[in-house]
């Protein structure tokens, strides 16, 4: 019975990423159009968009490989795995030995692989100048995430997350000047993996600028719908593990009854709304920056995750 009812939850879990991930994405469009005083799309926008690319047939390119096909359901599933590992309302369930964050940005990295395979694999110069400027945010961003990671181990002593949501949540944590950093240091992170504004804008047409739109120009129907909802995955991705990590209150143990995943749900949820509100202002509020002007960014994340875990360091040493 318990192992019934720990399967049920881990699939309420899976399939709860994939629901809420447009229903974000359009919360933060509909956010930044009220900030700008603009009317914008209902909420619901982007399942509308979804499910009109899923009923159009797909063009695919004549001297398109068999990579250019698969990669849109890879990119997906990577994405979604990830996703649905992290806990959201609870912690503990039954694939929790799974979510460790190096196993994450593992995945989160063979899925930029195989998008920016497909950008390429075309032949076109607007697909080859987006992958090119992936390849460039991945190889600043993954290693800050990664020393955002030793950090938050040495702090918990643990990279999987039901752990560390467990310890910050614990008495022991106290104020931590490297938790401080390593937090402003993984919304950089999250900011450049997502392709959000000042790095890329999502919303942009000028294919010059693009940087993940550049690489799906090629795509249409069901293909640019996985590629489509696995973008708002990731950006459900980055929120929840922010939310896990630093905001982990009202996340409920393998032990706690159904009423009570419904409280931690509810509080998820409130968490999702306030870190779309403080998206949206923010990209509001900031201009597109060069792209040569993105190493200095992700540059800075990277000192910030290596500050976070040299002050790590200097506090147990003392």
């Amino acid at each position: 019975m318990v192992l019934m009812r720990d399967l049920l939850v881990q699939v309420v879990q899976m399939a709860l990423v994939v629901a809420l991930a447009p229903l974000l994405t359009g919360f933060v469009r509909k956010a930044k159009a009220r900030l700008l005083r603009r009317r914008g799309a209902s909420v619901i926008q982007p399942y509308r968009d979804l499910s009109r690319l899923l009923r159009k047939e797909a063009v695919v390119a004549e001297n398109a490989s068999w990579l250019f096909r698969m990669a849109p359901y890879l990119i997906f599933a990577a994405t979604w795995v990830a996703a649905a590992v992290i806990p959201t309302f609870a912690t503990g369930l039954i694939f929790s030995w799974t979510v460790d964050l190096i196993a994450i940005i593992g995945l989160l990295g063979s899925a930029r692989f195989f998008l920016a395979l497909a950008g390429m694999d075309v032949g076109t110069s607007f697909g080859g100048i987006g992958s090119s400027r992936e390849m460039l945010i991945a190889t600043l961003a993954e290693p800050a995430m990664l020393l955002i990671i030793f950090a938050l181990a040495l702090i918990a002593g643990s990279t999987q997350l039901s752990t560390i949501a467990a310890f910050m949540t614990s008495p022991q944590v106290g104020l931590r000047v490297s938790l401080a950093v390593a937090l402003i240091a993984i919304i950089m992170v999250a900011i450049a993996e997502n392709a959000r504004i000042p790095i890329d804008n999502p919303a942009t047409h000028l294919e010059l600028t693009m940087v993940h739109e550049a690489m799906v120009l090629e795509y249409s129907g069901r293909h640019l719908a996985m590629i489509e909802l696995a973008a708002m995955l990731k950006l459900l991705l980055y929120l929840s593990m922010i939310v896990c990590i630093f905001v982990p209150w009202n996340l409920k143990g393998p032990e706690a009854g159904y009423a009570a995943y419904l409280a931690g749900f509810a509080s998820y949820v409130v968490k999702l709304a306030v870190g779309g509100a403080m998206l949206a202002l923010f990209e509001t509020a900031t201009a597109k920056m060069r792209v040569f002007r993105v190493p200095q960014f992700l540059g800075a994340a990277l000192m910030l995750g290596l500050l976070a875990t040299l002050l790590r360091f200097v506090s147990r040493s003392l």
